[in-house]
């Protein structure tokens, strides 16, 4: 799986360890909150459904039959 995570730096001269690690924690936390969420997984497909499609259709079955 790939990791699609920012990497995040803070490149302020002024800035205090702290105030960095706060900012970076709040942008983080933003990018978190306001991510989109999940896509639903694909409705799988009937056994039956699948064996009479392949039957029906195809001369020659690409995958083999359930039963096989």
């Amino acid at each position: 799986m790939v990791n699609r995570r920012a990497q995040l730096s803070i490149v302020a001269p002024g800035a205090s360890p702290e105030e960095a690690a706060a900012v970076i924690a709040a942008v983080q936390r933003f990018i978190r909150d306001t991510a989109p969420p999940p896509a639903p997984a694909a409705p799988r497909r009937n056994p039956w459904q699948r064996a009479a499609l392949s039957e029906a259709v195809d001369r020659a079955p690409r995958d083999p039959p359930p039963w096989a």
